[in-house]
């Protein structure tokens, strides 16, 4: 009714963390294609006036940054060793 507080929802913080963990990682993304495409566009305007060229390597560049960004905050460090959690927990 009106003045009933909310049911409490099982795991929700954990779906919580999962969805900013998947914002994190498209944004890691995201950000590191306009970053260097837009690097790579203004090399290709402005320097070498390659047709973009540039553009393309800096887009490229910036989804293997992002990868490599995205991996190294949000992994856990395990290795596949089984069922056996990280070292360390």
């Amino acid at each position: 009714m009106v003045g009933d507080p909310p049911p409490e929802r099982s795991g929700g913080e954990s779906a919580a963390r999962g969805s900013n963990q998947g914002w994190t990682a498209v944004s890691y993304l995201i950000g590191g294609m306009v970053v260097w495409g837009g690097i790579g566009w203004a090399v290709d305007k402005w320097l070498l006036h390659t047709k973009g060229i540039a553009f393309a390597i800096g887009c490229v560049l910036g989804v293997a940054g992002g990868i490599y960004l995205t991996v190294r905050r949000l992994g856990d460090g395990w290795k596949g060793n089984g069922d056996r959690p990280p070292a360390g927990e």
